[in-house]
């Protein structure tokens, strides 16, 4: 009886699969599997990382309320805003709002002058930066942080400040240039009346402002080169022009290249606090200094149609989009390590 028992329970064990004493594991399907696998990779890489994802919390809310939720007004572009209707109940009127862009006679020119404009500012502002870069790399620490502080002090100034400094050197009757002038027997100069050199004054005035922020991100790419190189070079007996030319600029164009493709971003978009405030909204200098931005809030002021606003803004926002996609793509068919992605 023994044996017949201990056969049959042999037997049972037989016929049951041989699961290493684990419960057999379904038939999955090899994309759940892979699904949920990635998942768990994620969940890991989160808890790795948590104290990271907490100090960007900030940074992520601030572009979730102030960037992306106040999107949903972009439908203002597309329709006859009215405050008593709101912004759902308005009459849509679809492209008519940005027709009044490019039917003005003002079009093209103040088209070509953010154009222009911005792609001195991006050439000047990147070429001087690098060079400031590499020169306050060749400073001693201790005088090291008094030249960044300095560079970096303009960017935190408005352009309404900025406006007033430059009032007080450019103004006509005691402006310290004309005082200038004056003080070597030469003329004043009108400067608020005379367009011709307001290109050159804005750029300098937008350089004087904005190259401290870029010299402190390339100084900030020259730190992290290995210093390795540049022994070995001064072992070659490598000048400083030489280790710049040779070393420095080539290892930071990749930065170089992806500030530049951002930068490209706002070709169409004017810098209206320096184009309005410098020039002091004068209207002798519209021909030389207006921009899109600048126009457009003068007309506006007068005309009181947010809905055209929007859509000048939503069409400056697009063709950065487009420029930005361009440029990445121009780079990444020459270089694909440059690229942004």
């Amino acid at each position: 009886m023994l044996n017949r028992v201990s056969w049959a329970d042999d037997a049972e064990t037989a016929r049951k699969p041989e699961t290493g004493g684990r419960k057999a594991q379904p038939n999955i399907p090899p994309e759940t599997r892979r699904e949920k696998s990635k998942i768990r990779r994620e969940l890991r890489h989160f808890r790795n990382n948590r104290e990271l994802f907490l100090l960007s919390l900030p940074g992520i809310l601030y572009k979730l309320i102030f960037a992306y939720i106040p999107m949903i007004g972009l439908i203002i572009a597309f329709k006859n805003y009215r405050y008593d209707l709101g912004m759902f109940g308005s009459k849509w009127v679809g492209l008519d709002n940005f027709r009044y862009l490019f039917s003005t006679d003002a079009a093209w020119r103040i088209t070509r002058n953010t154009v222009l404009y911005n792609a001195a500012y991006i050439l000047t502002t990147a070429a001087a930066a690098l060079l400031l870069a590499i020169l306050l790399n060749e400073v001693k620490a201790k005088w090291s942080k008094y030249y960044q502080t300095a560079l970096f002090l303009p960017y935190f100034l408005s352009w309404v400040l900025v406006g007033y400094v430059a009032y007080a050197f450019l103004n006509h009757s005691d402006g310290f240039i004309n005082r200038t002038l004056q003080a070597f027997g030469m003329d004043p100069v009108s400067w608020y009346q005379n367009p011709g050199p307001w290109p050159v004054i804005l750029i300098l005035v937008q350089l004087w402002k904005a190259i401290g922020f870029n010299t402190l991100i390339y100084f900030a790419g020259i730190i992290g080169i290995n210093g390795e190189y540049y022994e070995a070079a001064r072992i070659d007996g490598a000048t400083k022009r030489q280790m710049a030319m040779k070393i420095t600029v080539p290892l930071l164009a990749p930065l170089v290249i992806i500030m530049l493709i951002l930068s490209i971003g706002n070709m169409f978009r004017g810098d209206f606090g320096l184009h309005y405030f410098i020039p002091n909204n004068s209207g002798f200098l519209y021909g030389s200094t207006d921009v899109i931005d600048t126009y457009v809030y003068r007309a506006l002021r007068e005309i009181g149609n947010v809905s055209m606003s929007a859509a000048t803004g939503f069409y400056q926002s697009v063709v950065g989009f487009i420029l930005v996609l361009l440029a990445n793509g121009i780079v990444r068919k020459i270089n694909p390590d440059h690229s942004l992605w």
